[in-house]
């Protein structure tokens, strides 16, 4: 790990391993430390553990739409657009769409 910041979140995340802020910045980090595979990792385990956080869906399909995966970066957008349209979450929901818009325009 060359991230003083992930090291960190590390230490945070022995005490609260579920916790959907630090399993997001993680993956975070990985992405900007251009690790892809291990930014997918926490991405996905956020979406298991926390489904309603709706911002993994619109970062991980961005990831996926990196790795020129559009299929899946289609289908975890147009899932985030549910969550989101459940949750009342009008400003989440109307990214996710244009994000998906754009993919399949």
């Amino acid at each position: 790990m060359s991230s003083n910041r992930l090291e960190q979140l590390y230490r945070f995340l022995e005490d609260r391993p579920e916790d959907d802020f630090l399993l997001f910045a993680i993956a975070k980090e990985y992405e900007k430390l251009e690790n892809e595979e291990k930014a997918e990792k926490y991405y996905l385990k956020l979406q298991d553990l926390h489904p309603n956080y709706v911002g993994t869906y619109y970062h991980l399909g961005k990831l996926y739409e990196r790795a020129e995966d559009f299929e899946l970066a289609t289908e975890i957008y147009e899932k985030g657009m549910e969550i989101a349209k459940a949750l009342g979450d009008k400003h989440a929901f109307g990214e996710l769409r244009g994000a998906h818009e754009m993919l399949n325009f």
